[in-house]
């Protein structure tokens, strides 16, 4: 019995390669005092991840050659040393691409299997809720009638912001990749309005069709020309949040473009980019909130699921190139 785990091989130039990286195979770890061994049913795959890819320190330490790549997983506890987290009970955490981790319990979230799936706790009720959920509600501060704009709307983030806009009143217009991705969110998920980007001639005209009334919240997963686009149409006192810049992880040099913070004056306008983990201890009040609109049927969620640790770099390279809808997972067990 070993433990596959799937280390980085290489510091990935633009977008990454499978042969980025490389799928090991250890023995099972055994737990000492105070540790417990989890045994992970899904991992996840995020954006953020490719930036601790390169060897540039940010928020994040950076992953390094030949080490395990870290992510949010949850799974079951095995076996265990620590009475706060016995055998059998489910538990979320950064356990990383592996089949099994040890833990000591810091940063490990209990996960009830009663309330939701257990693969929630790294999707809606996880990391990805908990983004849409604070950087809307906090950072925004959406107020009934306005108009909210989401892009990388069929993603795990996005497509919960947008709904959770519509929950609190708002118009909400969303922009993906895919033209069954608008289906999804103008027909299943509520939005007023979406666009493909990918097809799309024109992204400030078509915008002004959509947002006849100009942009009061803008969501920002992607950045780049789509960003440029939304900051011809803001509102005095319009708030963004900038989540993401998807559309640059994997560039090779810096674009340039137009020079638009100007805006924000004339505007009176406020963009702030934030990380989740700064509303880290406010989590558990955001949990049964989001559980009970899913429960009423007011807040939707979609799994993409890959089976198989060893295909996490596959079901990775695959979501930055969006070929997910809602929240991409890795099955392990």
């Amino acid at each position: 019995m070993t433990n596959r785990q799937i280390v980085l091989a290489a510091r990935p130039t633009g977008f990454p390669k499978e042969s980025d990286f490389r799928l090991v195979e250890t023995p099972i770890p055994e737990p000492k005092d105070g540790e417990f061994r989890v045994r992970n049913s899904f991992v996840s795959v995020d954006p953020y991840m490719r930036g601790r890819m390169n060897d540039v320190k940010s928020y994040s330490p950076p992953f390094q050659i030949d080490a395990l790549i870290e992510s949010g997983a949850v799974g079951y506890v095995e076996v265990s040393n620590n009475q706060k987290f016995p055998a059998g009970s489910a538990v979320a955490g950064m356990f990383g691409w592996q089949e099994y981790a040890i833990s000591n319990g810091k940063g490990v979230t209990p996960v009830d299997p009663l309330i939701a799936p257990i693969s929630t706790a790294v999707g809606v009720l996880g990391m990805p809720g908990m983004t849409a959920y604070f950087g809307l509600l906090e950072i925004c501060n959406p107020k009934p009638g306005e108009t909210v704009v989401v892009s990388g709307a069929a993603g795990a983030v996005g497509s919960l912001v947008g709904q959770i806009a519509k929950i609190k009143g708002c118009r909400v217009i969303g922009i993906a990749g895919e033209d069954d991705k608008i289906s999804y969110i103008t027909g299943e998920l509520g939005f007023d309005g979406a666009f493909n980007y990918k097809t799309e001639q024109n992204y400030v005209a078509r915008l002004s069709e959509l947002c006849p009334n100009g942009v009061d919240v803008y969501f920002d997963n992607v950045g780049g020309t789509i960003t440029d686009a939304v900051f011809a149409l803001l509102n005095t006192k319009a708030r963004i949040a900038v989540c993401g810049q998807i559309s640059q992880y994997n560039a090779e040099k810096p674009e340039t473009g137009p020079r638009l913070f100007w805006k924000l004056i004339v505007k009176q306008a406020k963009a702030e980019g934030f990380l989740v983990f700064e509303f880290a201890d406010r989590f558990r009040e955001a949990r049964p909130v989001m559980a009970q609109w899913i429960k009423e049927g007011k807040l939707k969620y979609r799994e993409d699921i890959m089976e198989g640790i060893e295909n996490a770099p596959k079901a990775f390279i695959g979501m930055l190139k969006g070929a997910n809808t809602g929240k991409m997972l890795v099955k392990v067990a």
